[in-house]
């Protein structure tokens, strides 16, 4: 094969262009050159025709170069120079300097400039061990970050990246605003695509503790999170160690895609059918959902996956009152499957590891102490579920969801309402309903009193209003939510009669707001998802836990009236509570005092874990909060 062959110009030529595309330095070279010709050109004139200053010394070659540089450098030097030949060769040394460094200063500073504008984008990488990372930038990032926190306060210098396509000074500056206490936590901001390999590498996977990828606010956001857990997964430059991923998905048919590109790595939370799980519950049962705010977040109590050496060989009914200040609520067969209220007579093994609610894990400890059986337990009775007539006001996309949720737990004959705007009235997807439950749809103006009133709200063993947040902004919804809310605080008024009602709130900034309506409870949604991500980063087990407790099948969280298990004319333990759980199949987990609206917590007289050795003075309307069948 013939060569081209090209001119010397055209060579040096190109020569030339090839370091131009160097950059900043490229251009540094040639003038540093340029000015190294000048200096030694110059100083060799200087030394070889002996040019020097009138009433001066012959310069030798060091002299007349240094001579020669500092006067390229810094033009004053000329000004006490002597001699007009000396002074000729001077003053073109230092023209020529003055236009050489000046390119130079300008050079520097446009090279400084525009490393400071990387730095700004966030796209060096990150050097963290041990860290969290966050992919994607939702509402949900401030709720994660504030549950981390708090979970980061015994480590180590810990830290947070969070990797998003997203300027990295704007989310630094709301993560600035919205989050107050960033106690020991460091909070890292990266710019970039968390589904390329490359932008995925800055924030350093491989040396992580685990990994938060949120649903993006995009069209399409589960091939986003999908996206995301394939390039970590199966990177061809990923650690051998395996990733603790927690991601959530919107699209309960993408699920089975996520667990089949992340496998064991991958804990999938379906947000939406997370969320109406709980409304569900919650709307059936005041106070649930304060129950799994405290066992979903960080500052209370925790939900632990434990070998305990102490209780192997004891039954599962000898384990939950053999820890006085942890509740055990299941049992991780052999290490892998995870029975919530597990048979009271299984025998706990070497293999076996226990699910215990704790305040930390420094307070798991097995005790031998002996219980005597109390007189207050009452015994067992069979209670007969009731038909319940629900009304639910307002519609979202999880509302197919919910009511499908409803009418696996409610018996036979019960009734469910929906009262929605006139204009969705045809034009939202209504399920059937079972067997179970009769459901009527009604056109009104939820907003109204006087249509609220004609509904006869009053009448309904449980009110659940849930936020337009498919046809109007987050605010707008929720202050929908809040005047229908008003409206049915005073329908109760005028009937003179306490009216149970759960609502929706889509931003937790307006659940302080929401408390002037006195609804019985708030299940903040995006509050919700963003505890469980936090908990599934750092608890491999919660996925399945969770799902064990919301599913219909096995055992739930239930809100029972405590005069069904003890007398409560005297003070009593919660040995005797577990006990009289115990005899009924049931784990007790904690209770609700009746009457405590504002509390250290916010949770409405809620406690979970108490401290089963401390007495306290029940009365009929406390309720006991236990594990069960039904």
């Amino acid at each position: 094969m013939n060569k081209q062959q090209y001119s010397l110009r055209e060579k040096l030529s190109y020569a030339f262009d090839k370091s131009m595309a160097a950059g900043p330095m490229g251009l540094i070279g040639w003038l540093s050159l340029v000015i190294l010709f000048i200096v030694v050109v110059s100083a060799a004139i200087i030394t070889i025709f002996g040019i020097f200053p009138d009433g001066g010394e012959k310069f030798t070659l060091p002299e007349a170069l240094w001579g020669a540089l500092m006067r390229a450098m810094d033009p004053g030097v000329i000004g006490g120079d002597t001699g007009w030949m000396f002074r000729l060769v001077s003053f073109v040394i230092t023209i020529v300097g003055v236009f050489i460094f000046s390119a130079l200063i300008g050079i520097l500073g446009s090279g400084l400039d525009a490393k400071l504008e990387e730095m700004r984008k966030g796209r060096s990488r990150v050097l963290e061990n041990e860290h969290t990372i966050i992919l994607n930038w939702s509402p949900s990032v401030f709720d994660i970050i504030s549950e981390l926190v708090i979970a980061n306060q015994s480590r180590t210098k810990p830290a947070i990246v969070i990797l998003a396509d997203k300027d990295k000074v704007e989310m630094e500056d709301e993560i600035k605003d919205k989050i107050e206490d960033l106690g020991n936590t460091q909070i890292i901001c990266r710019s970039g695509d968390p589904t390329d390999l490359f932008d995925l590498g800055i924030a350093n996977p491989e040396t992580c503790r685990s990994v938060i990828v949120l649903s993006p606010e995009v069209e399409n956001p589960d091939s986003n999170v999908i996206k995301s857990i394939l390039a970590l997964v199966h990177n061809p430059k990923r650690r051998e160690a395996k990733f603790q991923i927690a991601a959530e998905i919107r699209n309960k048919e993408n699920v089975d895609v996520a667990k089949t590109v992340g496998g064991e790595e991958v804990q999938v939370i379906l947000a939406d059918d997370f969320i109406s799980r709980i409304i569900v519950q919650s709307c059936r049962q005041t106070g649930l959902s304060a129950v799994y705010s405290e066992l979903l977040d960080f500052e209370g109590c925790e939900i632990y996956c434990i070998k305990q050496p102490d209780a192997i060989g004891k039954t599962f009914a000898e384990a939950i009152v053999g820890y006085e200040k942890s509740t055990p609520i299941g049992v991780k067969v052999g290490g892998k499957q995870i029975t919530l209220n597990a048979d009271k007579e299984y025998k706990i093994t070497a293999d076996d590891e226990l699910v215990i609610i704790a305040d930390d894990d420094a307070a798991i400890k097995f005790t031998t102490k002996e219980i005597v059986k109390s007189d207050a337990i009452l015994p067992v009775k069979k209670i007969t579920a009731k038909a319940e007539k629900t009304l639910l006001i307002g519609w979202n996309h999880r509302g197919e969801t919910i009511v499908n949720e409803l009418a696996l737990f409610v018996a036979k004959g019960s009734e469910l309402v929906i009262a929605i705007p006139e204009d969705m009235v045809g034009n939202v997807n209504v399920p059937a309903g079972g067997k179970n439950l009769k459901i009527n749809v009604v056109g009104v103006d939820t907003t109204s009193q006087k249509a609220l009133s004609e509904l006869g709200v009053e009448a309904f063993d449980h009110v659940l209003v849930l936020g337009l947040c498919d046809d109007l902004p987050a605010q707008a919804a929720d202050t929908n939510t809040l005047i229908t809310l008003l409206n049915i605080r005073k329908i109760a008024e005028a009937a003179g009669k306490h009216i149970s009602v759960v609502s929706e709130m889509i931003d937790i900034r307006n659940r302080e707001l929401a408390e002037i309506t006195r609804a019985d409870d708030f299940v903040v949604s995006n509050k919700i998802v963003s505890l469980m991500l936090a908990q599934a980063s750092e608890n491999p087990n919660m996925e399945e836990i969770f799902k064990d407790l919301l599913d219909e099948e096995g055992s739930e969280i239930y809100v029972k009236p405590i005069g069904e298990y003890v007398k409560t004319d005297t003070s009593l333990d919660f040995y005797a509570l577990s006990q009289a759980a115990l005899a009924r199949g049931e784990v007790a987990i904690g209770y609700r005092k009746a009457g405590v609206v504002d509390d250290a917590r916010n949770l409405g007289g809620v406690v979970i874990n108490p401290d089963k050795s401390a007495k306290v003075q029940f009365n009929e309307n406390d309720k006991l909060i236990v594990l069960s069948e039904g």
